[in-house]
């Protein structure tokens, strides 16, 4: 092969594994969904909740998956997280396809990778808010001191640095979620996912929750993903992907800045 023609195919390769944006530089793939598929057997039927599924996912984006109960939205969400395993097609993460990966080195993969948000908190109760956030880190190699450092960085981020000595019972809902969000970014992970983060909060605690998990993606460069049934959360994302029955119905851009910028309205 030629000098000109290596450089050329090397280009066509980089440019295939880039994504453009008309607002922003052009970002690498980092999520990569090829023919997903997810089935299980219920009884003498088998259930599809994910059927060949196609999408790309670039660094640093956030997106908004919507669409009925029952489309595939959580199936999706924690294939991607690697709580659940496909049953075809591929899913390849930061160049690894995670769908081959050991049940031991998944785990291990998960807890460096994922921050997962849950739409109930899920914070122990006989634990402080700081405890709570530590725990992940109990699992790694980490110094005390190295942990206490990591905490306080996440309890300043989120904002509740006041209430790091406060049981749940002790909390808001709204401040147990950024105890929540601030446990599942302490281990500085590439993607954080969240399943309805909002969908036990009032309308002003989840729009704080919103703006929290922009400025998450915007200044700190994390790519997250997020289901939601409700369009005003879904506005701060940078991109909405409506399933239905298990397919991609719809993929494109958020809700215009202008409606966004109201989302807790």
């Amino acid at each position: 092969m030629t000098t000109t023609a290596a450089t050329s195919q090397a280009g066509a390769m980089a440019a295939s594994n880039i994504i453009p944006s008309a607002d922003r530089p052009p970002q690498r793939i980092l999520i990569e969904c090829r023919r997903l598929t997810k089935s299980y057997r219920k009884g003498d039927n088998i259930i599809t909740p994910l059927a060949e599924l196609d999408l790309l996912v670039p660094e640093g984006d956030f997106l908004a998956l919507m669409g009925p109960s029952g489309s595939g939205k959580t199936t999706l969400l924690n294939l991607i997280a690697g709580i659940d395993r496909p049953t075809g097609g591929q899913l390849i993460i930061g160049g690894t396809d995670i769908s081959t990966l050991s049940r031991g080195k998944l785990a291990d993969w998960r807890s460096r990778q994922i921050g997962y948000v849950f739409q109930l908190y899920n914070l122990v109760p006989v634990l402080t808010a700081y405890e709570n956030i530590e725990l992940p880190l109990l699992l790694s190699s980490m110094s005390s001191a190295e942990r206490h450092d990591r905490v306080r960085s996440a309890l300043q981020l989120v904002g509740i640095t006041d209430r790091h000595d406060h049981y749940p019972r002790q909390l808001s809902g709204g401040q147990e979620q950024r105890v929540a969000i601030a446990r599942a970014i302490v281990t500085d992970p590439t993607i954080i996912v969240g399943d309805e983060p909002t969908g036990d909060l009032d309308q002003e605690s989840a729009r704080a929750i919103m703006e929290l998990m922009q400025r998450l993606c915007n200044e700190l460069g994390k790519t997250l993903i997020i289901v939601t049934h409700d369009a005003k959360c879904a506005a701060y994302a940078r991109r909405t992907l409506h399933l239905e029955k298990g397919r991609l119905v719809a993929d494109g851009p958020a809700i215009s800045g202008s409606v966004a910028s109201q989302g807790g309205n």
